[in-house]
């Protein structure tokens, strides 16, 4: 946090003076907040865009995620009512995959105006395949591999990787995707183990990939699942988000490879 004033302060041509605003005996939060309040906000005229990139990288911190995401919340909360505190704009970018457990009303991921990124199609994938000179991708194969991880960007990206690499052919990719010797298998086992933390959401998301119909389930859990990308939610229902983590799931609960 004192970064982050530090970094604003340059950024407008202002003196840091955080000694004379920062008071560890009333803790880090407070003194960013005063920091801001009464030092940073009332000295611009104009909006100050505060844009934060990769957010999940908090989340391997439980503690500092418990501590920073409720603090940012609390930036959006006081806008609502402080003229000066709707001069900070935030921007905050995040992977879904990641997911710390808030409070809803703690959490800066379900207010303000949400964009989500959507999965690649098949000119995407085809113009990534020829970044990487994989110019040999039949449409037909693009489109398995849409298939088979929902269009996922990173996931996609991993495998034309890999496919670059001449280290697999697409069938052998496919075929392998949910063993523990596919490329995907460090992404799935951090998913079972963090499911395993969480026995509330695991249990629900074994009946969703077990059932043949989207299903309607509790909010809170559905906006947990949504958030690490295990589900996406089709009229308030929710479905397994791809092929990989409905067959991985299915044979991680049955027992069977």
């Amino acid at each position: 946090l004192r970064w982050i004033c530090r970094n604003c302060a340059r950024q407008l041509n202002l003196e840091a003076k955080l000694d004379d605003y920062w008071d560890e005996d009333i803790g880090i939060k407070m003194s960013w907040t005063i920091y801001f309040e009464e030092y940073i906000l009332r000295e611009i005229k104009q909006p100050l865009v505060l844009a934060l990139d990769e957010v999940h990288r908090v989340f391997e911190h439980p503690k500092v995620a418990e501590d920073f995401l409720p603090l940012i919340r609390a930036c959006y909360e006081e806008s609502k009512r402080s003229p000066l505190w709707q001069k900070l704009r935030l921007i905050i970018v995040q992977s879904t995959e990641s997911y710390v457990s808030l409070r809803l009303e703690q959490s800066p991921f379900n207010v303000g105006l949400p964009i989500e990124l959507q999965g690649f199609g098949q000119e995407q994938v085809a113009e990534l395949a020829k970044k990487y000179q994989l110019n040999e991708l039949a449409n037909n194969e693009i489109q398995q591999l849409i298939d088979l991880v929902g269009g996922h960007p990173a996931l996609i990206h991993l495998a034309i990787y890999h496919l670059s690499q001449e280290q697999i052919t697409m069938p052998d990719l496919i075929k392998s995707a949910t063993t523990s010797t596919g490329i995907y298998s460090s992404h799935l086992q951090l998913h079972w183990v963090s499911l395993q933390k969480q026995p509330e959401l695991a249990d629900v998301f074994q009946h969703i990939c077990q059932g043949n119909q989207p299903m309607i389930v509790d909010p809170i859990i559905a906006y947990k699942l949504n958030s690490m990308g295990l589900i996406k939610l089709r009229e308030n229902k929710a479905i397994v988000s791809c092929q990989l983590y409905q067959k991985y799931f299915i044979s991680q609960y049955t027992g069977s490879v």
